[in-house]
């Protein structure tokens, strides 16, 4: 049984740690709400919220983050879909050449982004996809549904074996099984996936430089980069567009946090 002084201990050095996370972004938000012309302190006189609304106006960012939330969305849904799937077949399904075509699978983990953007480019391009939302959707599409096979196929093969024979023994098929017995109670896997995949699509900035030019199909994150650029000297403006591109993941975090947690935690306890 834990003490109460080893309580005290664990939770101040929680404490400590979370103020070393903290510290960044709240400097962050103290400087976008820090009056313009004023040096950014950490607890600002005076909170003003006009940089948010200049930053608004002169990023754009309401066309980039309706594109950031375009493209992200399509890419949970469809990786979802096709992880959830694929998990299912290779973590209960034995068929000839699984482990092979498992593990080819997973090079979409193991190869940087990098090293395939720029064949993918042309590849792209070839094909007339290039500055368009399906040269954004796709690949990061590809590269998620790696991950997610990966990660839902660990939750398929560490459920109850028993759950699984009961419900074929009461006539479930593959997709009944899959469907209806053992997704509802893997929630917090499939939510943690989820969780992951989008922060990763909104976050992501190399492919949406390569693949688009158009100003209209600039995500969040790239449309800051430019933003940047262009105002590099007002440091309350460029923190305000930061804290405007990271709220959604924030918020999207904030509200699925409980079953985030609890999928990390079922995934550290089980093999």
């Amino acid at each position: 049984m834990i003490s109460r002084s080893e309580r005290v201990l664990n939770y101040l050095i929680l404490s400590v740690f979370a103020l070393f996370a903290l510290y960044p972004l709240l400097s962050i938000v103290s400087a976008a709400l820090a009056p313009p012309g004023q040096v950014p302190a950490f607890l600002p006189t005076d909170i003003t919220w006009g940089n948010f609304a200049e930053a608004w106006d002169l990023g754009r960012f309401g066309t980039y983050l309706r594109t950031s939330a375009v493209v992200s969305t399509s890419v949970v849904v469809l990786a979802t879909v096709f992880s959830v799937m694929a998990g299912y077949a290779f973590g209960t399904m034995h068929f000839r050449g699984s482990a092979v075509l498992f593990y080819v699978l997973l090079l979409g983990i193991m190869v940087p982004t990098e090293a395939i953007v720029v064949p993918l480019f042309f590849d792209l391009r070839d094909i007339g996809l290039t500055n368009t939302l399906l040269a954004l959707v796709l690949p990061q599409t590809a590269q998620s549904v790696a991950f997610g096979t990966f990660w839902m196929r660990a939750y398929f093969r560490s459920s109850s074996r028993a759950m699984v024979e009961a419900a074929r023994i009461d006539g479930a098929g593959h997709w009944r099984t899959l469907w209806s017995v053992l997704l509802p109670i893997g929630r917090p896997a499939m939510i943690t996936m989820i969780v992951l995949v989008f922060m990763w699509t909104w976050n992501e900035f190399l492919i949406p430089l390569v693949m688009v030019t158009d100003e209209s199909l600039r995500t969040a994150p790239l449309g800051l980069a430019f933003f940047q650029g262009q105002y590099t000297a007002d440091f309350g403006l460029l923190a305000a567009g930061a804290a405007i591109v990271a709220t959604p993941v924030v918020v999207v975090y904030l509200f699925l946090q409980r079953h985030f947690i609890r999928g990390m935690v079922e995934g550290a306890v089980k093999e």
